[in-house]
């Protein structure tokens, strides 16, 4: 039997660490214009043959230090992804790369502008001789290139189209266009010639370098050597659906938390580098970790044909939808699909006495319905309510299935979970199904700080 244990109520930090790492971001930010303002601002505005001049370097100076930022932000560091958790950041991320897009977007307008005039005779003459043929131009040009498609790439619409892998694979150009960018930073740029400035991006670039080289690739390794993971068992959970399970040693030393997900890479052949997030979907032992894959893709559709004493090897863990960010002694979980893996291993192992935790599983089909019978074994002998919710959603903005007897979405959380605004609520799901829920519990009187999700998206 869990020993039970009682959360007490915490009031919202009123500073945290993401808003000490938000307030560091808008500092390198504030650095970057007052080298600008110190060795060409506002008296190089003062001419209009320079104003151009002064602001594209400004537009460029910018888009650089947005670019470190953005691959800073998931250099997989434990404590800043421990401190915004994974949904935080990957729209920081987005947001902080299309703002870095349009400014080197005007650093290459305003520097076309500069050097060649449209209507003097041998542009394209000019416009070879700055891209490509001057001193590490042509590196730039490339590595401008290669930003480009991994912005194109990450529009919507676009990537609703793209496998995962294909998707993964083509962001990590993104590295090596930024690579190739910055030294022509350091041939023309002026401001590498002061050392006040030359420092700061040195330092920048440095310090960008080394995290990405030992969260990214060092840590990961080490780990993966250490603990020596294996496939075990594989076993079909449902139509596309099977459940991985690995042994290793010592993986409590990972101190991983029901709820987080690593990236796996199983060396069973071909494509064994492209790397695929999992949440472990049984609380983690010693000696054993479990995962459930739904097939959506060329990675997660070969999970099906892994064999027993295939080698994996793990970033993480990652993620924040864990029991530590309870505020309150109560909880209500609800899964929508592939969702209910993290909230199938919360309920195992999270501290809660009987009739403290109420669980929501919505799911197309039966034969959909993952860990049912785990679910019920759980429930039964640790006092959980239980709630399935079988059938087709009702419409795009509701999380309910269609023939509900409610009308209203947090009507109907309101009748099956009555204390509702007094509990914690972790939800997980597809995007839409889960931004349906949010506005169903926020409107049931629940407080923001407490609704924990995660969406199952890329």
């Amino acid at each position: 039997m869990t020993t039970s244990q009682k959360t007490v109520p915490v009031a919202a930090d009123r500073f945290g660490p993401a808003d000490l790492l938000g307030a560091l971001g808008i500092a390198s930010v504030v650095v970057v214009l007052w080298l600008w303002t110190r060795y060409h601002g506002p008296p190089s505005l003062a001419s209009s043959d320079t104003v151009l001049w002064s602001l594209g370097l400004l537009t460029g100076l910018l888009a650089a230090d947005l670019m470190v930022l953005q691959v800073l932000l998931l250099a997989r560091v434990p404590w800043v992804e421990r401190a915004f958790g994974h949904d935080r950041l990957i729209r920081r991320h987005r947001w902080i790369g299309f703002a870095a897009f349009w400014l080197m977007i005007g650093h290459l307008a305003m520097a076309t502008a500069c050097r060649v005039s449209p209507g003097l005779p041998g542009v394209n003459v000019r416009l070879w001789e700055l891209y490509v043929h001057r001193h590490w131009m042509l590196f730039a040009t490339v590595g401008t290139g290669l930003l480009v498609l991994v912005v194109l790439a990450s529009l919507r619409p676009v990537r609703r189209r793209m496998r995962y892998e294909s998707w993964h694979l083509l962001h990590l150009y993104a590295y090596l266009g930024i690579a190739l960018s910055f030294p022509h930073m350091v041939a023309h740029g002026t401001d590498f010639r002061d050392p006040v400035a030359r420092a700061y991006w040195w330092a920048l670039f440095g310090s960008a370098l080394a995290i990405v080289l030992l969260f990214r690739v060092a840590l990961p390794l080490w780990r993966s050597a250490y603990h020596r993971l294996r496939v075990t068992d594989v076993r079909i959970e449902a139509p596309g659906v099977v459940s991985v399970t690995m042994t290793g040693r010592n993986l409590d030393r990972l101190r991983t938390r029901s709820g987080q997900y690593f990236i796996w890479r199983f060396l069973d052949g071909p494509g064994w580098s492209r790397g695929n997030p999992y949440t472990v979907s049984a609380a983690p032992r010693a000696d054993t970790m479990r995962i459930t894959v739904k097939a959506a893709g060329d990675g997660s559709s070969r999970a099906a044909c892994l064999a027993p004493g295939v080698r994996v090897l793990i970033e993480g863990p990652y993620g924040t939808l864990t029991a530590a960010r309870r505020k309150h002694p109560r909880m209500l979980m609800i899964a929508a699909g592939i969702g209910v893996t993290p909230m199938r291993a919360l309920l195992e192992d999270t501290p809660f006495s009987p009739g403290e935790t109420t669980f929501i599983y919505r799911y197309s089909h039966h034969e959909h319905a993952v860990f049912a019978d785990e679910i019920r074994e759980i429930a039964d002998r640790r006092g959980v309510e239980v709630h399935f919710l079988p059938g087709r959603r009702r419409s795009g903005l509701s999380w309910l299935p269609a023939g509900s007897a409610h009308d209203d979405d947090a009507e109907a959380l309101m009748h099956l979970v009555p204390d509702i605004a007094e509990r914690d609520v972790f939800a997980c799901g597809p995007p839409a199904w889960l931004g349906a829920v949010r506005r169903a519990v926020r409107r049931a009187g629940v407080h923001p700080d407490q609704v924990h999700t995660e969406d199952f998206a890329w």
